[in-house]
């Protein structure tokens, strides 16, 4: 970038924002005088009864219910419904009541999108430029989303909107997560009356963290039906009987139905039967599922004639370059993630089919969201057969997936399939999540049906939409003006544009005619059929290389005439490239991005965030005690003691003292066979066990655990000694340790373990079954 361009930056901070309506009422609505008349007795004086808090008394007739369906990570070549190679029926069944939506956008990543959506305001503008987990002190990554900023959610109920949230909240605060909050950034702050589902970035299916309102709860044993329990059916299970008994007990609220699922995001994990039911199916591999999605995208006219299929990153293996071994495993893994898809899909059917058998489909908006960004290449190049070990830097053996190829998308695996498959999953775009300077990153498929008001059937839109533009669609078709005041607070001006006039007019002239984008250092910016774009690193890398993030290589693209960035312009057209950046900085300064920020790794230390344990050096908790992550105390290669003070029975005493994470990352202090235990799970690929070499005593004992770190750096390897009334009775190695994250759903537990076992050796929920007085964690 210039110096002319670099000055521009620092001038151009001072923009007025766009407004989409005159803000009106201040909501919750002040009090109003009595209109009746008060006497000496009520013989003599007036009652006026108070209004149901219903639509119709605010003065809107035949309000819409509305579902609003959001799938994880999901490409926009992944859907049946938009010529990916997964058939899913319930997604073609609203497209063909209604519309798609071809070029409609997100923000490429998962939080930034869904506080988008919510509040109708970039994700900046919004501190939500980042995951919560990655957040910085920084106006536009704090992961806080303002109470400047209410959500849609929030005016609807006060419309007299019955509101539920089913599956994934990703917009609390970590360490706001705990048993004690606060919670005025949990779902019932942020509008909705009921909440049914797990609190962060994903979830085991099987063995979900659940919560119900603002507690942790087990999930049942068998879904509604007695089959085996999966999580994507047991939220289809509660959003059936919120809608049935919404309309049972008030018919005259309608219902708003937030459905926003864990699948297709990691871990991909599904029951047996739907996997077998594409056994084979992508043996071909991807390149050949990209060429065939391509045509049938081109045939079904969701992509112009002329789109070109773009290349495949040189980074990324060819199909046919292979191994057999390999060709094989990424074959499974690719059969379970479209299992996975299929399987979501057919539950949200099941939502349709309610909601026709409840006589409500005329008169319902439903949304129909495949993806908060684009489909996930964290799996990197070989897959995962867990997770955690991506997030922790830890090489995953290649053999050790092999041998277990047959129970990829079990409960036994947090897999995630290889990022050449996440490409396919894309097409016909460049790049995948995280890239936001790319519509691999940010163009998801769109579906809308309300039979009552879209006549339309099965016919496309490509007015160009993103996702701020939801909130102010749903106002103003419902027939309502953004407040002025929530809660006492002024209100930052909605940023999007209603797509209601795209509804009866194919035809209509784009009202969406800017947008940046930016994620990770990633940059992107729309104007008018323009977009430019800078790649900041490919996504499967942990960290990207250092790069100066003023002087990107940005590359342009004429979207009118090249609907896939194919055909890079900017050596042909500098005079506009330069334009399209200054533009991208304005709107940086505007909404809240600056400064850039290209780090990955380095934003998850916990560091730099708010933190209920900072400053702290004990903690001492009682028995039956769950905390996440974020409000526990860091322990990671850090020297600690791990103390407890029990009752041992005469005879067998069993049972969890202490556990943080499970099967897929994590560590615990336990009693098995009357001998004391500290197992160390590194992320799957290695185990640490140290085991007292006597049983412990009987009676009042004090348990304890020293963990006594070589260094205060990542990996770093411990001698752990066990004692039981301080004399010790055990001693050993813990070789490497977990460096950044132990979960991403799993909590500490005491006197318990809840989840997944950390290790296979005793069965859940191992409840300690002798008196467990308190633990005491002291940090050295």
């Amino acid at each position: 970038m210039n110096c002319v361009s670099r000055t521009l930056i620092a001038t151009v901070v001072i923009l007025g924002l766009q407004n989409t309506g005159t803000a009106q009422e201040q909501l919750p609505r002040p009090e109003e005088a009595f209109k009746g008349k008060i006497g000496l007795t009520y013989k003599d004086s007036v009652a006026v009864k108070p209004e149901l808090k219903i639509p119709q008394n605010f003065g809107i007739e035949n309000a819409p219910n509305i579902l609003l369906v959001l799938i994880d990570d999901c490409g926009y070549g992944q859907m049946g419904t938009f010529g990916g190679g997964i058939p899913t029926p319930s997604m073609d069944r609203v497209a063909d009541n209604g519309l798609r939506y071809n070029r409609f956008h997100t923000t490429a990543l998962c939080s930034p999108t869904r506080a988008a959506l919510l509040t109708g305001r970039n994700h900046h503008s919004v501190a939500s430029g980042v995951i919560g987990e990655a957040g910085t002190g920084f106006p536009g990554y704090s992961g806080i989303i303002p109470p400047t900023a209410g959500t849609f959610a929030e005016i609807l109920r006060e419309y007299g909107y019955m509101n539920a949230w089913f599956g994934k909240n990703h917009n609390v605060p970590d360490w706001e997560t705990s048993i004690v909050g606060p919670f005025d950034r949990w779902s019932s702050a942020l509008g909705f009356d009921y909440f049914y589902g797990f609190v962060g970035g994903d979830t085991d299916q099987f063995h979900p963290a659940l919560v119900e309102g603002k507690k942790r709860i087990e999930p049942p044993e068998t879904n509604e039906d007695g089959s085996p329990y999966h999580f994507t059916t047991d939220i289809a299970d509660k959003a059936i009987r919120m809608m049935r008994a919404s309309k049972a007990v008030a018919p005259q609220r309608p219902f708003f139905v937030y459905f926003a699922t864990g699948a297709t995001h990691a871990p991909h994990q599904v029951p047996e039967e739907w996997i077998n039911k594409f056994k084979g199916q992508f043996d071909s591999g991807w390149d050949v599922y990209r060429k065939e999605t391509f045509e049938r995208q081109k045939k079904m006219g969701i992509i112009p004639a002329n789109t070109k299929l773009t290349e495949r990153p040189e980074s990324l293996a060819a199909w046919d370059s292979l191994p057999e071994d390999k060709r094989k495993v990424f074959s499974r893994m690719m059969e379970v993630f479209a299992a996975f898809t299929a399987h979501t899909d057919h539950e949200i059917g099941r939502l349709l089919d309610t909601i026709d058998e409840m006589g409500e489909k005329e008169n319902t908006i439903v949304i129909y969201m495949a993806g908060d960004n684009g489909s996930s290449a964290e799996g990197g190049l070989n897959g995962l057969l867990n997770e955690m070990t991506f997030f922790n830097a830890i090489p995953e053996p290649f053999d050790k997936t092999l041998a277990a190829i047959d129970e990829i998308g079990s409960d036994k695996h947090y897999n995630h399939f290889p990022a050449a498959w996440a490409h396919a999953m894309d097409s016909p775009f460049q790049w995948t999540k995280q890239i936001a300077s790319h519509f691999g990153g940010t163009r998801n498929g769109l579906a809308i049906s309300w039979p009552k008001k879209i006549k339309a059937q099965g016919e496309i839109r490509d007015q160009f939409h993103h996702v701020i533009d939801i909130a102010p669609t749903l106002l103003e078709v419902i027939g309502i003006e953004p407040p002025s005041q929530i809660n006492g607070i002024a209100q930052k001006p909605i940023e999007g544009v209603s797509m209601a006039y795209t509804f009866d007019d194919a035809k209509a002239e784009d009202r969406h005619t800017t947008q940046y984008f930016e994620m990770l250092g990633n940059q992107g910016i729309y104007h008018d059929g323009w977009m430019a774009s800078a790649l900041r690193g490919e996504p499967w890398l942990s960290e990207s290389p250092p790069i100066d993030l003023l002087n990107m290589p940005w590359e342009l693209y004429n979207i009118e005439e090249d609907f896939s960035q194919a055909n890079n312009l900017a050596k042909e057209n500098p005079e506009k490239l330069d334009e399209m950046v200054k533009l991208f900085f304005a709107e940086a300064a505007r909404y809240n991005v600056l400064p850039l920020d290209g780090r990955k790794t380095e934003r998850l230390n916990i560091n730099n965030r708010p933190s209920l344990t900072q400053g702290r050096t004990t903690f001492t908790y009682p028995n039956l005690l769950r905390l996440p992550e974020g409000a526990s105390p860091d322990l990671k290669h850090r020297s600690h003691e791990i103390i407890a003070n029990v009752i041992i029975a005469e005879g067998s005493t069993d049972g969890m003292i202490f556990t943080q994470g499970g099967r897929f990352a994590g560590y615990g202090l336990y009693v098995k066979d009357g001998k004391l235990v500290y197992h160390y799970n590194l992320a799957g690929v290695e185990r640490f066990e140290i085991k007292s070499d006597k049983v412990i005593p009987t009676g009042e004992v004090q348990l304890k655990a020293v963990y006594k770190t070589d260094s205060d750096k990542p990996f770093a390897g411990a001698d752990v000694t066990l004692f039981a009334n301080d004399k010790q009775i055990g001693k050993g190695r813990v070789e490497k340790s977990i460096p950044n994250r132990v979960t991403l759903d799993e909590t500490l537990d005491i006197g318990f373990d809840t989840g997944t076992p950390v290790s296979e050796e005793y069965e859940m929920p191992f409840k300690f079954s002798g008196q467990l007085k308190t633990v005491t964690i002291e940090l050295k």
